[in-house]
Formats: structure tokens, C-alpha cells, sequence
């Protein structure tokens, strides 16, 4: 079957476009670009710190892991087109500052599980 261009379709698997696997470490310090608005970071923040300690502020939040925290920092992207799709972004700073090496790949692998979209 070939496009309108006369090129063959090109095929994908579906799941390999969804699936996003949880790092294997997490340095001290890291950025993120994040497919999400501020409204849907901020819903599911709360859940992904669980039951550490935290204060937000505007654009940035403070977690207490342990004796050490996470400083969150976040502001918005332009978003990103693809086609009709327009995806919504935000650029996330993690700085992790006196944060246990076990401590700091725990809480993240919990972090990015729950912040996990997609999939079916």
C-alpha cells in the first residue's frame, strides 16, 4: 500500500510509540523537556512525591527527601506540532542536593512510574 506521494506506508509498532521506561540512574542534577501542561503537572505532583514533605511555589516546588531535598523547577515550553497535534510542554529542572544515591533512584523510579502516560 503506498501515501499519496507514492512512497510505501512506512509501518510502526504501536507499542514501542507509548512505552517510556523507567531510567536505570538518575544523576544529581537533570532536566527534563515533559509532554504536559502546568495544570496536569501540578494535579499529579502530589502523588508522585507521595509521602515526602514538600512546598510549591510558582513555578517550582521544594521536597524534602531524608536529611537532603529535591528543588523542582518548571516553566513552559512553546509546544510541540506534529502534523494537526500540538503538544504541550514543560522544561523540568531536578536538583537534588544532599539526597542518598539509593535514596535519590528510589524516589525517582517511583516518580516517573506514577508521572508514566500513555500505554494501553
Amino acid at each position: 500500500m503506498c501515501s499519496l506521494s507514492g512512497r510505501p506506508w512506512r509501518v510502526v509498532e504501536v507499542s514501542t510509540l507509548w512505552y517510556v521506561p523507567v531510567q536505570s540512574y538518575y544523576p544529581e542534577h537533570f532536566e527534563r523537556d515533559m509532554g504536559t501542561t502546568e495544570t496536569e503537572w501540578l494535579t499529579a505532583l502530589p502523588r508522585a512525591l507521595g509521602d515526602h514533605t514538600y512546598v510549591l511555589g510558582t513555578g517550582r516546588a521544594r521536597v524534602q527527601i531524608g536529611e537532603g531535598h529535591l528543588l523542582l523547577q518548571w516553566h513552559t515550553l512553546p509546544p510541540r506540532v506534529i502534523a494537526l497535534l500540538r503538544m504541550q510542554r514543560l522544561a523540568v529542572t531536578f536538583a537534588f542536593e544532599g539526597v542518598e544515591e539509593d535514596a535519590r533512584q528510589r524516589f525517582m523510579k517511583r516518580f516517573d512510574l506514577t508521572m508514566q502516560r500513555g500505554g494501553g
